[in-house]
């Protein structure tokens, strides 16, 4: 699925990688925040489900990902952001890419996924809005 919407200041639009890892299967919310950051501007691109951690780094490396964006409803969600973690780092992503996860977050696992490198949370319930203002206020946009 990929849609883009022009941006509204007439510029380049942010690169949104949108992605759910593992075994995951549910991905309503996942789209609904696709559609609602395209209707924002920003080009969204959602690989889909069950891809690994190198898959989706290796996508927002070849696409120019301002921003990874993760859907977790598993509770996998300290594993996998692990590795998906190591692989931006192995990658050397870590700075050119925003990183962000969503989904079903226990509130004392924040803490611990900011510290691994995790630029945002955003459990579920989360508004668009919120999620689309972090992006514009924190992704590291390349003109």
């Amino acid at each position: 699925m990929r849609e883009q919407s022009p941006a509204p200041s007439g510029g380049k639009p942010i690169k949104v990688l949108l992605v759910k890892l593992g075994l995951d299967g549910h991905d309503r919310g996942v789209k609904v925040v696709a559609q609602g950051l395209t209707r924002a501007g920003m080009d969204v691109h959602y690989l889909g489900m069950r891809v690994s951690p190198e898959d989706a780094v290796e996508a927002a490396i070849s696409e120019g990902a301002d921003v990874i964006g993760v859907s977790l409803l598993s509770g996998a969600h300290n594993q996998l952001m692990d590795k998906l973690m190591a692989e931006v780092d192995r990658r050397e992503l870590r700075g050119e890419a925003l990183i962000m996860l969503g989904g079903t977050i226990p509130d004392k696992d924040v803490a611990a996924l900011k510290e691994l490198g995790v630029d945002g949370v955003f459990p579920v319930g989360s508004s668009l809005a919120d999620i689309e203002r972090f992006i514009r206020e924190n992704a590291p946009h390349r003109s």
